[in-house]
């Protein structure tokens, strides 16, 4: 039996886009899985059934390497491409495959014209394993959840929100989100992590919706993901909680405006269950990951009109799917 490693070390959305590269390989190679990820996301992979060992990245690389060569593997597929996984390659000296970034066709849709296509980052990671005869199987992204209860069970409709962002530039504002939910007559919970929280809890504060609930900061990265689950709808920015809601195939609305999809990263899902609202569709990203904005200072995305998302909102609402 072939010994595999994946490397992906970050982040939430880029981790979930790797779960169809694991799936398949672990599906039409019969190889032992493993997987080198950062602590802080081990959480987005040690449930998984494809994987067989999961390493997590040590502060001091010597000693990841040092223990990724007691493993004698047979290749290295780096999902990562970045400097510290350039040097793990070359220290650890087996095959490797490495998927390519697109970087010149990046920086030139980026600067120069968005018509310049970009595969989506899932294609180009499969890409990279052309040399082992690995194809896309085509069900899309996994999540997998642990055996463990929560107390989260929820009978009702309700609608998940992630508010937050990598970026302060790829979130809508406080004020606009005010006003969608006083326009909305449904539960709404919102999620985020702790830097969130004062942002859920001005929400509640004043929102005329009474049903809307702040998880921000008091959900873990699972519990947050078994909100999104049992949702009949998320509202998310461009985000990794975007690409957990469309491993769990929910129906998403999306917001961009300094990342667009053409970038390769809209949600990897059935078009008829993703809707992404768009600033300015037809003009270039910003910036590649939404760090800076060209025309807003806190991000072009809160340029999006509050009544176009209400709208879209209250169509997916009125959708037999829906109901």
């Amino acid at each position: 039996m072939k010994k595999i490693l994946i490397i992906r070390l970050s982040s939430i959305g880029d981790i979930v886009l790797t779960s169809p590269i694991v799936r398949c390989l672990k599906n039409q190679t019969g190889a032992c899985i493993h997987y080198l990820v950062k602590p802080e996301f081990k959480a987005l992979l040690e449930n998984s059934p494809y994987i067989d060992k999961l390493h997590l990245l040590n502060n001091r690389l010597k000693s990841t390497i040092d223990d990724i060569k007691k493993e004698n593997f047979d290749y290295l597929i780096d999902l990562h491409n970045n400097i510290r996984t350039i040097i793990l390659k070359k220290s650890i000296r087996i095959k490797s495959f490495t998927y390519s970034k697109q970087s010149l066709r990046r920086f030139l849709h980026l600067n120069f014209s968005s018509k310049i296509k970009l595969n989506h980052v899932v294609n180009n990671y499969f890409l990279a394993l052309n040399s082992l005869n690995v194809k896309n199987d085509n069900r899309g992204l996994d999540y997998f959840f642990s055996n463990e209860r929560t107390d989260f069970d929820v009978k009702s409709k309700y609608i998940c929100w992630s508010v937050g962002a990598s970026h302060q530039n790829k979130m809508l504002s406080v004020e606009t989100i005010i006003y969608i939910c006083n326009k909305i007559d449904l539960p709404i919970y919102l999620i985020g992590g702790k830097k969130e929280t004062e942002i859920g809890d001005k929400i509640v504060l004043y929102t005329e919706n009474k049903h809307v609930k702040n998880f921000c900061g008091k959900a873990d990265l699972n519990y947050s993901a078994k909100i999104i689950d049992k949702c009949s709808l998320l509202l998310t920015n461009d985000t990794g909680m975007m690409h957990i809601g469309a491993a769990l195939k929910k129906k998403i609305i999306s917001f961009w405006g300094c990342t667009k999809p053409s970038q390769g990263f809209r949600p990897y899902i059935d078009s008829p269950k993703s809707i992404e609202i768009i600033y300015s569709p037809h003009s270039k990203p910003c910036s590649k990951h939404g760090k800076f904005c060209k025309s807003l200072v806190d991000g072009c995305v809160k340029k999006i009109k509050s009544e176009k998302i209400v709208n879209e909102i209250k169509k997916v609402l009125k959708s037999p799917s829906f109901h």
